[in-house]
């Protein structure tokens, strides 16, 4: 889909829009960057890894249907896949096929838990020092606020094909 119609004129960026645009792509790059590198320093993780364990670590029984943790996590299938046969050789995931499907869940193991138990108060450290420090709470709730905003607008689009070839 066409954002613009053939021969029209784009709607360009306002000065404020892109000093905004440009601000919101730098925290997009650095930010994951930041968080890999401290969990793979301290934990031997990606940003990846430890998000899949902590969802798996929040949800009853410690285990999710994979196509809905590929939902939360915001990944096809397929990478998802890739990072729980990742987690599974390590020990800290294991799969159960469903009875009557062919799904399967992504299963938390002890030492799944173990390592996000160990993993989380670096992370939770670094997620304060790079981004919740700087902020007051009525920052932190219109960061929120912004935040939910933007996410429905980008389903939206998402949704009608913006941004597809």
């Amino acid at each position: 889909m066409n954002v613009t119609a053939e021969g029209a004129e784009p709607r360009w960026l306002t000065d404020d829009q892109q000093t905004a645009w440009r601000s919101l792509v730098a925290l997009l790059t650095r930010l994951p960057a930041a968080l890999d590198t401290q969990l793979q320093r301290d934990s031997g993780l990606t940003h990846f890894d430890y998000f899949v364990l902590s969802v798996l670590s929040e949800h009853p029984e410690r285990r999710i249907q994979l196509r809905d943790l590929a939902k939360f996590a915001n990944a096809s299938l397929s990478r998802l896949s890739h990072v729980v046969t990742k987690l599974e050789k390590v020990g800290w995931v294991r799969r159960e096929s469903i009875p009557g499907s062919r799904g399967s869940y992504a299963v938390l193991t002890d030492s799944g838990m173990d390592k996000v138990v160990e993993s989380a108060p670096g992370h939770v450290a670094t997620v304060q020092a790079l981004l919740f420090e700087g902020l007051g709470d009525s920052e932190v709730a219109r960061l929120a606020a912004l935040s939910e905003v933007m996410l429905r607008q980008l389903d939206k689009g998402i949704a009608e094909g913006t941004g597809k070839a």
